[in-house]
């Protein structure tokens, strides 16, 4: 049976993931910073879905831990899907250069970190598949939250460079950018409903997607054409905006 890693398993999207691909036969191995609030949450699904689950600790501002995390796996993961994120505090960022750090290390460097040493394997064995969540925030840069913003955008890049590298090879790498979604990141944001998504919906959209070997999603759909509307915004009048 094939197993998925899910890295920064104590989020919600990362949670509805879990139950999407164990419902679907894989066994799942569940990464965090603080593993305690996975006990009861691995123990439940692979009791429910009739498969494996076990829990790995991993710090993604650690880099130097990061290859021993990843030597650990008595057998290697087919897929990896990457849902960690901070979203910070924009205002406090601006002030203190260790909040746009951690901002940054949490968003892109530290990804970047792990995600080369896995894709390094997946190469060497010719199969697999790379899935990161980035953000619709990383499309244009807003006042609002361009440290978080940023970050996305080079981990898009980043994502996009690693599939062109990897294009001729069994390893399919795959960016998702989501737009607002219903979890505990957000809970402090006035959203509106109606473009905002469930985590669960996001989760079958990427099981759908990677399924189907995509390259780029958004979710909900309906982002994709926001953000061209929002991208097409001449600069003049955009850097106007209360956005």
């Amino acid at each position: 049976m094939s197993t998925v890693l899910i890295l920064g398993a104590n989020s919600d999207i990362a949670q509805a993931l879990a139950k999407q691909y164990a419902r679907n036969g894989y066994d799942i191995y569940l990464a965090a910073r603080d593993t305690s609030k996975l006990t009861g949450f691995a123990s439940d699904l692979a009791i429910r879905e009739g498969i494996k689950v076990d829990i790995f600790e991993v710090d993604i501002l650690k880099f130097e831990s990061h290859i021993g995390f990843y030597q650990q796996f008595n057998e290697k993961p087919m897929g990896v899907i990457c849902c960690i994120g901070y979203l910070g505090d924009q205002n406090k960022a601006e002030l203190s250069f260790s909040e746009s750090e951690k901002i940054i290390s949490s968003n892109y460097t530290g990804i970047v970190s792990l995600l080369n040493i896995i894709a390094g394997d997946f190469e060497d064995r010719g199969a697999g598949f790379i899935v990161g969540i980035a953000s619709v925030a990383g499309l244009r840069g807003r006042k609002s939250n361009y440290i978080y913003g940023s970050a996305k955008a080079a981990l898009i890049s980043y994502l996009s460079g690693l599939r062109n590298r990897l294009s001729n090879t069994d390893v399919h790498v795959m960016t998702v950018n989501p737009g607002f979604v219903n979890t505990k990141m957000t809970r402090d944001l006035e959203l509106p409903a109606l473009i905002t998504a469930e985590p669960i919906v996001v989760a079958k959209d990427i099981f759908n997607a990677q399924k189907k070997k995509r390259d780029v999603i958004y979710s909900l759909w309906c982002w994709r054409y926001i953000m061209l509307v929002i991208r097409l915004i001449p600069e003049t009048i955009f850097k106007r905006l209360n956005l």
